[in-house]
């Protein structure tokens, strides 16, 4: 790595520290003085330029969720769930936190419900590198209990950050929970899915850019109720549809 990537690097990662602190979201980066003169400031510019979306999440992991100590989640977490997949994803898969074997693991979706996501999504003629999947929490809660409402707040900006840094085309989401979250509605998924939503990047309602969102079941769920399939894949057709991908009539 040349001098002028890593001080492209070290000051991208040294602002995303600072933003944190300061509770600032997605700030305009600004070079150092130590890198902006001449070509080496040029040179510099194109390098910053060229940081790519997975360079981005990368810091936004490293810089940022990995140190988290926002909440009590911190202080019982194995490692953090920052999320996987493509950083140019057109859809994201939100789920509500991590279980047992993604504390374990570090990974998203990884135990018997992600095994069955990753067949959903391989029925959506797609695969899970095509994709990105992450939770709403990026610590797994004592017990796989439910988040409370702080925890919930105090991760919710690292979630709008790697939505604002992927910027799919459509997100779903998964189960009840997460569903809830995303839209801060209290209705129940049966009356949620079914149908698109909107989510605004900016966590307030009607503010700023929005995503279309399609809540559907968890995989968890499904595993106790294999009736509710069709259901889970009349919501993944519609969102197949969206995106312009091959749907799949029985």
């Amino acid at each position: 790595m040349t001098d002028v990537s890593q001080q492209v690097r070290a000051a991208l990662r040294q602002q995303l520290k600072t933003d944190r602190l300061l509770g600032l979201q997605s700030a305009p980066m600004q070079m150092p003085a130590a890198v902006t003169g001449g070509v080496v400031a040029d040179t510099a510019q194109r390098s910053a330029d060229a940081l790519d979306n997975g360079e981005r999440l990368r810091v936004l992991d490293e810089s940022s969720v990995q140190g988290c100590t926002k909440c009590g989640l911190s202080e019982g977490r194995t490692q953090t769930v920052f999320g996987q997949g493509s950083a140019t994803a057109r859809l994201v898969f939100v789920g509500e936190a991590p279980g047992f074997e993604e504390d374990r693991q570090g990974k998203a979706f990884v135990g018997r419900a992600g095994q069955l996501l990753t067949k959903m999504i391989v029925a959506m003629g797609l695969s899970r590198e095509e994709v990105f999947i992450c939770n709403v929490l990026k610590c797994r809660p004592p017990g796989n209990r439910d988040p409370h409402a702080d925890e919930i707040l105090a991760c919710s900006s690292y979630l709008r950050e790697q939505l604002s840094i992927i910027d799919p085309e459509v997100l779903v989401a998964l189960g009840s929970p997460a569903a809830k979250t995303l839209l801060n509605t209290a209705q129940s998924i049966g009356k949620l899915r079914g149908r698109f939503h909107d989510y605004f990047l900016s966590g307030e309602t009607g503010v700023g850019k929005s995503i279309p969102l399609m809540p559907t079941y968890h995989p968890a769920y499904l595993l106790r109720s294999p009736s509710e399939k069709s259901k889970t894949w009349e919501d993944l057709q519609m969102v197949m549809a969206r995106l312009g991908l091959k749907v799949k009539r029985a």
